[in-house]
């Protein structure tokens, strides 16, 4: 095994973290209902853990049983989405990973219920983060409370109301 068959990754507050040991020979994304509604999202990228060795390195994740068969892991500080958990095992967001540009998907589930308009999602324009800074003034001394995108020592979780404003909070 190489430096490149592990792939760590974790939820955006960095609570809870994991580690997969082998390289993933299942890549996917799903565009089922369910998982539209689990990730809050169009479709869901998910990457199975079979044939790897995986291990939550930091904290245990809250779960949702979506279904008579599947459990749905999330980091109850910050909701990110984890897991999808069924009798064939396990597969994680492919966005909670550290660099989820090394797990590019090859298959596509739950297409009958996929958006039709997700095929053409890479023709519209696109911009960078800071572009959008005359509509969005705030964006120039935004500080991130995300955690980074490696593993650490130690977490410590950010204070909700942090950097809100009581007009924001109600």
């Amino acid at each position: 095994m190489t430096s490149h068959d592990i792939y760590t990754g974790g939820c955006q507050c960095g609570a809870l973290r994991f580690r997969l040991d082998g390289k993933p020979d299942h890549v996917s994304i799903c565009h089922c209902r369910m998982c539209q509604k689990a990730f809050g999202a169009y479709y869901a990228p998910l990457v199975s853990t079979r044939g790897t060795g995986f291990s939550w390195t930091r904290g245990q994740p809250k779960y949702f049983h979506s279904s008579n068969h599947v459990r749905r892991g999330f980091c109850d500080n910050c909701g990110t989405p984890l897991t999808y958990e069924a009798a064939d095992g396990i597969a994680v967001s492919a966005g909670a990973f550290d660099d989820p540009s090394s797990l590019p998907p090859s298959v596509q589930y739950g297409t009958e219920g996929k958006i039709p308009f997700v095929d053409h999602l890479h023709t519209l324009p696109g911009h960078d983060t800071m572009d959008d800074i005359d509509e969005a003034p705030f964006l120039s001394d935004i500080v991130s409370n995300q955690h980074p995108d490696h593993d650490t020592q130690t977490w410590q979780p950010v204070p909700a109301d942090r950097g809100m404003t009581k007009e924001d909070d109600a």
